[in-house]
Order: C-alpha cells, then structure tokens, then sequence
C-alpha cells in the first residue's frame, strides 16, 4: 500500500513539473507570440488602406464608398486597434519581466507603432468632439476663459448683458433663427451626421458594457476549467485526510448524513422501503458517508480554484479598462445622455429605488445574502461578526455619499428633480 501510494506520490510530482516546465515555455515565448499578433494586425490595416484608401489613412470621411461600407471598414479598424494594443501591452510587459527583447522584436513594433500613432490622434478627435457631451465642451470652455485676460473678461461680461437686454424678446430671435435653419440646404446633413454619430455612440457603448461583462466571465471560467481546477486536483489528491475548508463545511457534511440517515429510518418505519437489517444499514450510511466525502473534497478544490480564477477575471477586467479609455469616454457620455433625458420624476423613482435596495430598511438582508454566497464562493467560512460589522457600517456610509451626491450635484444638475425627490419622500 506504502509502494503504491509513493509510486503515485512521483507520478504526480513528475507530471507537475512537466506542467510547470511547459507552462513555463509558453509564458517565455509570450513577447513574441504577442508582438506577431500585433504585426499582423497592423498588417491587415495597412492592406485595408491600400486596398479602399489608395494607401491613405482609413477615415470615415471618404466619399469613394458608401456609408454601410464606411461603418464595416470602421468597425473592422476599431477591433483590429484594439487587438493591437492589447498585445503590444502584452509585449511590454513580458518583456519588463523576463527581459527577452532582441533586435528582430524593435523592428516589427516600430512598424505597429507607427500605425498606432496615425490612428492616434483620429481616436481623440473622434471622442473628444462627436462623442463627448456638450455640457462636458462648456465647462472646458469656461475653464478657459477663466485664464483669460480681465479684458476679455470684460468685453464678454457687455457682450452677454447687451445680448439680455434687446428690443425684441429672445423668443422671437429663437424662432426665426429656427425658420432659418429649416431652410438650411446642409440642415439634413447636419442631421444625418448627428444620428449617424448617435447610432455609432450607441452601439460602441453596448458593445463596451459586453466587453467587460463576458471578457472577465470567460477569462474566469476558461481558467477555472482548463488550467487552475486541473492542477489543484493534482496537487490535492483524493488521498488527503483535509477533505473540508473550515468548520461550516463540515458541519454541512454531517446535517446531510445525518439527514439520509433519518430518512432510511422513517421509510422503514411507516413501511415505505423493505425493513433493512443494522449491517444493511450501516454499509449504506458508510456508502453515502464516501460519496458526501467525494462531493465535499470537489467543493473544496472548486473553491480554491475560485479565487485564483477570480484574480485571473479581475486582471482580465483590468486590461480591458486599461486599453479601452476612447469606449469608456463614449459610455459616460451615452450614460450622461440616457441620464439627463428622462424625466424628473424618473430621475426620482430610479434613486429611491437604488437607495432604498441598497441602503434602506431591508438592505440588511440582501447584504448578508451576498456576503454569504461570497464567501461560499471562495471557501471562506462566514464569520457572523464581521457580516455584522460590515452591514452596520458599509450602508451607512453609502447613505451618506448618496445624501452628498444628491445634495451637491443633483440640485445643480436638475432642481425640479430634487423637488419631486423630496415630494416622493415625503
């Protein structure tokens, strides 16, 4: 018994050090997978430029195609970005850690480089002026003119008092400003760029909010199934006595047991199942005793497995955020238009609503639910007193960021929403 179990003892010894070895060449060789994906990628946008663009930069301005064919190249061109960057990214940091750059390397990420840098500058421009809000465009402009000279401060301070006081009243100025519009040739243009804009603003932030939903999700299940689970169930074989994480599980262990054990002798007694003798008995206790056994010690490598593949998600989440700053100005500013178009009293409902599932008076209860499945989820055993501790201070602190935010910026932002807000209160 002693042979067999150090003949498996080595076995597995040599098995993970073959896993280790080989997951070793992988991650030594990750600078140059990753540089030759971002070559590749770059290699495809310059055949799109030369094969549409005439070798000219891809833009969403050309009048050689038509609009469907413009948004494809666009698309293509953002998720081809977006592959580059994420392995040049990889390639620096490989290379920071295992410091394995030669020659070869500089001369393919001077070329993924240079495509980078055209498409720089169209990315800002792209943000900054289709896609950011206007209010966010005012308050730039304001800061400027704040720098300003104390003349220029002036001549704006009797610019803007004689633009108040006028003959007519503003509402008429307004009206024929509009009737002039309407007659404006390039009026639909200018309407059609702005839905076109919309529409791409609305799809890249669905698009973004996706990323960082399944990225992280698939990234942790991936991890979880196919590397992390595998060799915790190498290294923590069946054989170990330490089948259970803490005390809890164990406990669970045994109310089960015990409850299959009630449940063989309430079936004997009203007849239900044929009366067993106490061996027959017995062997099925011990049976259920090793499947219960077998299930717990699977519940455990899942849970350790849990929080290296939560680590592996979080780093995914990371990276997308990290090269994702163009999507995440495009969601808040889709989020501020969403926001700042509904009503007054939606406005109120929609903060009642999230204050009173997070904070209110039966916000207790789902806090100490999650904290559970957390630490189920991790294999960390529940402790009554910090659960305790965290739902009497953790809520209370967010009621009062809440209270701050509504009192700092929601009265500025929308009045009437803050009056309808405490009219709901009330």
């Amino acid at each position: 018994m002693s042979f067999s179990l150090s003949n498996k003892t080595s076995q597995l010894v040599i098995k993970l050090k073959q896993s280790l070895r080989s997951a070793n060449q992988y991650f030594l060789k990750t600078s140059e997978r990753s540089l030759d994906q971002a070559y590749q990628a770059v290699f495809k946008i310059k055949a799109i430029e030369d094969e549409y663009f005439d070798g000219n930069k891809i833009s969403t301005e050309s009048t050689n195609h038509t609009t469907s064919v413009i948004s494809c190249l666009q698309a293509d061109l953002d998720k081809k970005l977006g592959v580059a960057k994420l392995r040049v990214l990889e390639f620096k940091t490989s290379t920071f850690v295992f410091g394995n750059l030669n020659p070869n390397h500089l001369a393919k990420l001077k070329l993924v480089d240079e495509v980078l840098d055209r498409y720089k500058n169209l990315t800002e421009d792209y943000t900054s002026q289709a896609l950011v809000p206007v209010s966010e465009t005012v308050k730039n402009n304001s800061s400027e003119g704040n720098v300003q000279s104390n003349s220029t401060i002036d001549t704006l301070t009797v610019q803007s008092v004689n633009d108040q006081i006028g003959v007519m009243p503003r509402s008429i100025g307004r009206t024929i400003n509009k009737i002039k519009n309407d007659f404006n040739p390039k009026k639909e243009e200018e309407l059609i760029r702005k839905f076109r804009t919309s529409r791409a603003k609305t799809k890249t932030a669905f698009r973004f909010v996706l990323t960082l939903i399944l990225v992280p999700l698939l990234a942790q299940l991936l991890s979880k199934n196919l590397l992390i689970h595998p060799i915790v169930d190498r290294v923590r074989v069946e054989s170990i006595p330490q089948i259970f994480l803490h005390y809890e599980m164990k406990e669970s262990a045994l109310r089960d047991l015990q409850s299959f054990e009630e449940e063989i002798k309430f079936d004997n007694i009203i007849n239900l199942a044929p009366r067993m003798s106490e061996e027959a008995l017995e062997e099925r206790i011990k049976y259920k005793a090793a499947e219960l056994a077998k299930e717990y010690w699977q519940k455990s490598n899942s849970a350790i497995s849990n929080v290296f593949a939560d680590l592996v998600g979080l780093f995914a989440f990371s990276i997308v955020l990290l090269i994702s700053r163009r999507e995440i100005a495009i969601l808040k500013s889709f989020m501020d238009d969403v926001v700042y178009g509904l009503s007054d009293s939606a406005k109120a409902f929609i903060i009642i609503l999230f204050t009173d599932i997070f904070v209110g008076f039966h916000s207790p209860h789902g806090w100490e639910v999650i904290l559970e499945a957390v630490s189920d989820h991790l294999g960390v055993p529940a402790n009554r007193s910090a659960i305790s501790l965290f739902i009497a201070t953790f809520p209370v602190v967010l009621d009062s960021i809440c209270k701050y935010w509504i009192f700092r910026y929601l009265s500025r932002i929308s009045p009437s929403a803050l009056a309808t807000l405490k009219t709901m209160n009330e």
